[in-house]
């Protein structure tokens, strides 16, 4: 026999239709957003790992000073590899950006055409897609380096190229200054040779089982080239940024949404338990009478969790139908925002149905049982005598005299309501982070970047490119590669002044590996003023220090790029330097503690431009807009995720304010009825009711500043820990709270005006009852 309780449903949901319309908009938006960003994310991760197979990604590759010859070539696949050219070039380009030119794929690393078509003769180019959207370049545009031009003929995804890094020690990627392209051969070979990087790639003939097998390979074939050839660079797959550096982005994304859904869901759910104990205290005469007539607490809690369970189900079906249809495409271009991707075909996810569908129920179910089944636990005729309460009852609050009317029935009406008022504080909390974070990275980058500018080293930094082979091999070839390299890097300029450089790699953690940079300074330098007359330690940046919470006194151990020598140096001080994660120490120090010789240096530090010195010996140059290119990206990655968080965020603390605040009001409903029996105006009712709310919110707003930004020192940290290599330190301007304070207050206002209209209407309508 079914339950006559069924009845009450529909009515039920009619009488509370705004409070469930608003929950189910805000459950569908997000449950559309995450079930379309897992579908994108699933389906853009299936396309990327099998990429690997489909465009036959290199397992690493090298550069040389000059083409391998075929015996050197055939000596090196003899040890279990294949080798493929593919060389390239750099052109300047009129806009400001690098362009690194290839010739079309036709063996390895194989390039996926995203729009128009690959180029079929000379003065033709395909570009790649997101550099072009970046520099708002279209297809049949032309691309011009002084005298040379180039016809975009479409748009393509470099399959080894995934992300744009110049140079795999960048910190972060560039796709605004920086792009990869493909060319004809014959274009190729008409372009100024004397630039021809001469990169190769290689595929071992047996596939590594994991990374460590892969590691001890790679090993193996960096002593095998060093016999062959002179290396520029050796850089195998693993460590490819360029290649992992997204697959490994992606899944940190998915981890961040779907902690965004539940906590969004557990809300919700603790509204619906708030409002649910709002109806049991309306409805307590008629539970009393239902138990009274032989119903059980299981029957009355399946029924009152039966429309919140409803909407939830509602929501997340109809948000999973719009994750599918729409909200995968808003997703996917988020993406397609940061990372140069293939075309990706989308699939069915099945932990996208379960997250957004299973759990957000399950939730829902244990949320609200564990509050109906506290709140049921009182006997019939507690129930029927109105007494709700589990214990004995409190005396209330003595409330001085002095205090006029209207200040004692406001502080009653806060006393009340304080269990609701803690849900509000919880809701405006969370809110408030969302909004938090949504309008720091702005402002966090474009302190960055003003900090940058402010501490340089220098205004230049000639980084000279030292081959690898004068790093390792015999003394006696490091040091004739030593002499000719010191010989060709002599400069006339006044400004500059010479440093020696060495890279070493902080110990792997769960964290990105990073990349330090190892200054040897000059005698009383005039660019890095620090004490290094001595040898008993080193200092290191603000930077680093930051980063990994380092202090003077401490010790620092790091490691060989390709090898498993390491050094451990002592910190002395600490240097204002916000520009990377590095260590200075006297030039001196440096080359003797890596064998480099008393003379050896790498680069200039100077605040003029260096003229005198060939470019091929310039491996690259540290400048104002190479050391803020993490800012700039971030903020072309995620600008459009920011957006959506404030949208969100201002969402969610509507609706929590919303619905707590027409509990207040509906609770008091009989005493607003009342006070209009008594001659009080709207004006003097919304003063005693809507008052209080307003105090609280405020002061949860205030209370929230505070603990939000305790909770963000931790999130920001990690989220620049797992996100990128160098260090953003975290820097709060004082106009956020401003602007998060004005939003809350704002947002506050409209839900007040709602209420307003609502204490007009309910007088009349509790008299007609």
């Amino acid at each position: 026999m079914k339950s006559p309780l069924r009845k009450r449903l529909p009515r039920e949901l009619k009488g509370e239709i705004g409070k469930y319309l608003v929950v189910l908009i805000l459950m569908i938006a997000t449950i559309g957003f995450v079930s379309g960003f897992l579908v994108a994310d699933g389906s853009m991760i299936k396309a990327y790992n099998e990429g690997f197979e489909k465009y036959k990604i290199e397992d690493g590759n090298f550069r040389v000073k000059k083409k391998i010859t075929k015996a050197q070539q055939e000596n090196i696949e003899k040890n279990g590899v294949t080798l493929y050219e593919n060389f390239y070039l750099e052109e300047a380009l009129d806009n400001g950006s690098t362009m690194r030119i290839f010739k079309n794929r036709e063996e390895i690393n194989l390039v996926c055409l995203m729009e128009g078509k690959l180029p079929e003769k000379a003065g033709e180019m395909a570009i790649d897609r997101m550099y072009a959207d970046n520099n708002k370049i279209s297809v049949g545009d032309t691309l011009k380096s002084g005298s040379q031009k180039w016809k975009v003929t479409g748009f393509v995804a470099l399959s080894d190229y995934s992300c744009l890094f110049q140079n795999n020690n960048d910190s972060m990627f560039d796709a605004i200054k920086f792009g990869v392209s493909v060319v004809t051969p014959e274009e190729f070979e008409s372009l100024n040779q004397d630039k021809i990087q001469y990169s190769y790639s290689w595929v071992y003939d047996k596939e590594p089982k994991n990374e460590k097998q892969e590691k001890k390979m790679s090993e193996d074939l960096i002593e095998v080239l060093g016999e062959e050839v002179t290396l520029e660079s050796f850089v195998p797959q693993y460590l490819n940024q360029a290649i992992t550096f997204t697959g490994d982005d992606m899944g940190s994304d998915r981890a961040m949404i779907i902690m965004l859904l539940y906590m969004i869901i557990v809300i919700i759910a603790f509204v619906f338990g708030i409002t649910i104990s709002n109806t049991i205290r309306k409805e307590a005469g008629v539970i009393g009478t239902l138990r009274a007539s032989g119903y059980t607490r299981k029957e009355l809690i399946g029924h009152y969790m039966a429309l919140p369970v409803i909407v939830t189900l509602i929501g997340a079906v109809i948000g999973n139908i719009l994750g599918y249809i729409a909200l995968k495409n808003v997703c996917a271009g988020m993406y397609y925002g940061s990372y140069s991707l293939p075309t990706y075909v989308t699939v069915w996810n099945a932990d996208a149905f379960w997250m957004t569908t299973v759990v957000p129920v399950l939730i829902m179910l244990v949320v609200n049982y564990g509050i109906l089944r506290y709140k049921l636990r009182l006997s019939p005729l507690k129930f029927l005598r109105r007494d709700l309460s589990g214990s004995r009852r409190k005396r209330a609050v003595r409330l001085s005299p002095k205090l006029g009317i209207f200040h004692r029935f406001r502080l009653r009406v806060i006393f009340q309501n304080m269990s609701n008022y803690i849900v509000l504080f919880i809701g405006i909390v969370f809110a408030n982070l969302l909004l938090f974070f949504g309008l720091l990275l702005p402002s966090v980058l474009n302190h960055y970047q003003q900090e940058i500018q402010s501490n340089m080293l220098a205004k230049y930094q000639y980084m000279l490119e030292v081959p690898v082979s004068a790093m390792s091999g015999n003394k006696l070839d490091s040091m004739l590669e030593l002499l000719q390299f010191s010989y060709g890097t002599k400069t006339d300029n006044e400004d500059a002044e010479v440093f020696s450089a060495y890279s070493l790699e902080t110990l792997p953690s769960k964290y990105k590996t990073d990349e330090v940079i190892l200054y040897g300074i000059q005698p009383d330098s005039k660019y890095v003023d620090v004490d290094l007359i001595d040898d008993d330690g080193v200092y290191i940046s603000s930077a680093y220090a930051e980063k990994f919470l380092l202090e003077p006194g401490d010790s620092i151990t790091l490691k060989e790029k390709y090898e498993k020598t390491k050094y451990t140096f002592k910190i002395k001080g600490i240097y204002n330097y916000s520009g990377g994660v590095c260590v200075f120490m006297s030039k001196e120090q440096l080359n003797d503690t890596f064998d480099l010789g008393n003379d050896y240096y790498s680069g200039y530090f100077s605040n003029s431009k260096i003229t005198d010195i060939d470019e091929k010996y310039i491996g690259s140059v540290l400048d104002l807009e190479a050391l803020t290119k993490i800012s700039r990206q971030l903020d072309v990655s995620m600008g459009n995720m920011m957006s959506l968080v404030n949208v969100f965020a201002i969402g969610i603390y509507m609706v929590v304010i919303y619905l707590l605040s027409k509990i207040i009001i509906e609770k008091n409903a009989q005493a607003i009825s009342m006070t209009k029996i008594l001659g009080y105006t709207n004006g003097e009712i919304s003063r005693l009711y809507i008052w209080p709310t307003t105090i609280v919110v405020i002061i949860c707003l205030l209370l929230s500043l505070p603990i939000e930004k305790a909770v963000m020192n931790v999130l920001f940290r990690e989220m620049m820990l797992t996100s990128i290599s160098g260090w953003i330190a975290l820097w709060i301007d004082p106009k956020i709270y401003v602007e998060m304070f004005l939003i809350g207050i704002g947002t506050y206002a409209v839900v007040a005006m709602i209420e307003y209209r609502r204490i007009r209407m309910s007088g009349k309508e509790v008299v007609r009852a």
